[in-house]
């Protein structure tokens, strides 16, 4: 065989095989790595989106949460001050109710004196008639001497 036509032979399939792998191999192992490369460059931006995301989230997470605080010891301010006012409310309600008793105790207690006294007046009174009877039996007006005895015991 003739050298040159086996280096013509060559270089026509080497040509050959050139043009299948860049038509059949080459242009879509390209175009998988374009698309791979693309597909990578869209994931680390969509990481960097997330981190920013989070980020705010983050932030926002501890605005509400720096709110909710606030919040919960204002309520909680207010939650203490009106239970201060109920227990003044409540003190002065029992002040108040127990200057009412006591002045109802005392009216009572005062009544109850003045009954008293006017039992022992009319006991009084009982006494000194049946002495004066026992005394006077001897005068007969007893009507006379028991107006003067009532006189003597309203004076009491």
């Amino acid at each position: 065989m003739n050298i040159n036509a086996t280096l013509i032979a060559q270089a026509i399939m080497f040509a050959l095989f050139f043009w299948f792998c860049k038509s059949f191999v080459w242009t879509p192992i390209i175009n998988a790595l374009a698309a791979r490369q693309k597909q990578i460059a869209d994931g680390l931006a969509a990481a960097a989106d997330g981190r920013n995301s989070l980020e705010v989230a983050a932030k926002q997470s501890a605005e509400s949460l720096n709110q909710a605080k606030q919040k919960a010891s204002e309520i909680i301010a207010q939650a203490e001050k009106r239970a201060g006012q109920i227990v003044e409310e409540a003190k002065g309600n029992a002040k108040i109710e127990g200057e009412r008793i006591l002045v109802g105790a005392k009216a009572e207690i005062e009544q109850e004196v003045n009954r008293a006294k006017e039992s022992l007046r009319s006991q009084v009174s009982a006494l000194a008639v049946a002495g004066a009877e026992k005394i006077l039996r001897k005068e007969i007006d007893s009507k006379a001497h028991s107006e003067m005895l009532a006189k003597l015991v309203a004076e009491l």
